[in-house]
């Protein structure tokens, strides 16, 4: 699970830097997000982070007051690890919609693995349904971010409307995020691509 590991990666550089301090907030961030990805956020006990961890209950609280900062800290710490992904695959390509193509098929193959659980952001919006929710919160903010992505890759390719075609771009992604838990993965990028150049075709065929 992606989350885990970067999390451990950021823990292991701390420790080589002989900060202690942060070595256990990135072992406890580490171990909380594995959990909540794998298990779910409200089925997940701060007793637990903590045994697996092996850090005292009184060190998590100095970093996080409360389980819901815990989790909100795992939707920031999500939400930068996706669009530093996210950015790596647009460096590879030149053209709008190479970058476009790029993104749709390593989603697709994001979905594809056997640990995949969905999109760590809509999943919490699923069990936390308070807008007030600090992990809510950048949850949603991931969303739109998302969509404004989206939105300036369309305009770059030349459609018309491109909001709202990031808007539509933006729910075949988040429906692949959300099927790929029930059903099994034939060709989802080919699908996602498809879907997406028959949006693009269409809005490039009418008038600006």
């Amino acid at each position: 699970m992606r989350i885990g590991v970067m999390g451990m990666r950021k823990m292991t550089k701390a420790a080589e830097g002989g900060d202690a301090e942060i070595s256990v907030r990135d072992r406890i961030l580490a171990t909380a997000s594995a959990l909540f990805y794998r298990d779910g956020m409200h089925a997940v006990g701060v007793d637990a982070i903590v045994a697996q961890s092996g850090v005292a209950k009184t060190s998590l609280y100095r970093w996080f007051p409360s389980k819901d900062a815990l989790i909100a800290a795992f939707a920031t710490e999500h939400d930068r690890a996706y669009w530093r992904w996210w950015d790596g695959v647009c460096a590879r390509h030149a053209d709008p919609r190479a970058k476009l193509h790029a993104l749709l098929t390593a989603i697709g193959k994001r979905t594809a693995g056997e640990t995949f659980r969905g999109c760590p952001q809509l999943n919490l919006t699923s069990e936390f349904p308070d807008r007030a929710h600090p992990g809510r919160k950048v949850a949603c903010a991931h969303k739109a971010e998302l969509r404004l992505r989206l939105r300036a890759l369309l305009a770059a390719i030349g459609v018309a409307a491109p909001e709202r075609l990031a808007e539509q771009i933006a729910l075949l992604i988040d429906g692949a995020y959300v099927s790929a838990q029930v059903l099994p993965p034939a060709n989802r990028a080919g699908d996602l691509i498809d879907a997406a150049d028959a949006l693009i075709a269409a809005r490039l065929a009418r008038p600006r």
